[in-house]
C-alpha cells in the first residue's frame, strides 16, 4: 500500500568488483543517492509513464531540473528560443546565468508562431515554453511550435522543451504533440498539497542520460523523502486536476456574470 523510503547516502557491495561494475554501468543497481536512489527511481519511472516517455530523471526543485537540462544540452556558441510568458525565475535562469557560458537568448511572444520562426538560427538547440504559462494562463499549439523546432539546423538537433507543470499530465502529454522534453515542478500540482519542493524531466532515454550525467556531477539531487511525497501525490493526481477544472470552470461561468468585469 506504501512504498518504502530510502534514505541512505550509499549502498553495500558484495565485492570490489561489484563495486566496480556498478560504478561503470556494466550491473545496474544502486549505488549513490546523489543519483540512484530506489524511492526517486519509483516516482520517476511512474511520472515517466504517465507523460509517455522512455524516461525521467528528477531533481530537487522545478528550477533545478530546468537548470539540469540546460547545462546537460547546451555548449558555448549555442542559441535557445524561449518564450516571455514562462515563470519568472526562468527568466532569470536564462539571461542572468545561462548567457554568462556563452549562449545566447531569444525571448518571443508565446503565441506569435512568426517570431518563433524568424528567431530560428543554425545554433539554435532548443525552443522552450511553458503552456499555460504561470501566472498568466497563455496557451500555444504545442505541435504548431514542435513543426518549428524541426526546421531547425543545429548539428546535436533543435529540440523542443515544454514545461508541463500547470496541466500535468493527466490534462496534456506534451511529448505525444512533437514536444523532445517535458519539465516540471513536482512542488505544484503533482504535490498538490505544499509539503515539498521537487522537479523532474522526462524524454527519450538517449536525452535523458545527458541530464541524468549533469545530475550525478552537479548533484541538485532529489530526497528519497520528497520522492514518496510525490509517489502519494500521483496516486490522486487525476482526481485533483478533475475537481480543479471543474472548479475553475464554475468561477469562470460565474465571472463572465459579473457586469463590472470587461475580460
Amino acid at each position: 500500500h506504501s512504498e518504502a523510503i530510502f534514505p541512505t547516502s550509499s549502498f553495500v557491495f558484495n565485492s570490489a568488483e561489484e563495486a566496480a561494475a556498478r560504478f561503470s554501468g556494466e550491473l545496474p543497481g544502486n549505488i549513490y543517492a546523489r543519483f540512484t536512489n530506489p524511492t526517486v527511481a519509483m516516482f520517476e519511472q511512474r511520472i515517466a509513464l504517465m507523460e509517455g516517455g522512455e524516461r525521467a530523471v528528477s531533481a530537487a526543485s522545478g528550477m533545478a531540473a530546468i537548470m539540469s537540462t540546460c547545462f546537460a544540452l547546451l555548449e558555448q556558441g549555442d542559441h535557445i528560443i524561449c518564450s516571455r510568458s514562462v515563470f519568472g525565475t526562468t527568466n532569470v535562469l536564462l539571461e542572468k546565468y545561462v548567457k554568462k557560458f556563452g549562449v545566447s537568448v531569444s525571448f518571443v511572444d508565446l503565441t506569435d508562431y512568426q517570431q518563433w520562426q524568424s528567431n530560428l538560427k543554425p545554433n539554435t538547440r532548443f525552443l522552450f515554453l511553458e503552456t499555460p504559462s504561470n501566472p498568466l494562463c497563455d496557451v500555444v499549439d504545442i505541435k504548431r511550435v514542435a513543426e518549428i523546432a524541426r526546421q531547425g539546423q543545429h548539428e546535436k538537433g533543435t529540440l523542443l522543451i515544454v514545461d508541463n507543470c500547470l496541466c500535468t499530465p493527466v490534462l496534456q502529454q506534451p511529448l505525444a504533440l512533437g514536444a523532445d522534453l517535458v519539465v516540471h515542478s513536482a512542488t505544484k500540482y503533482i504535490d498538490g498539497q505544499g509539503r515539498c519542493l521537487g522537479g523532474v524531466v522526462i524524454g527519450s532515454n538517449e536525452l535523458i542520460d545527458e541530464v541524468h550525467g549533469f545530475l550525478r556531477s552537479g548533484g541538485p539531487t532529489l530526497s528519497p523523502f520528497n520522492a514518496w511525497v510525490f509517489l502519494k501525490g500521483l496516486e490522486t493526481l487525476s482526481l485533483r486536476m478533475k475537481a480543479h477544472s471543474e472548479s475553475a470552470l464554475k468561477i469562470a461561468h460565474w465571472l463572465e456574470t459579473q457586469a463590472s468585469i470587461e475580460k
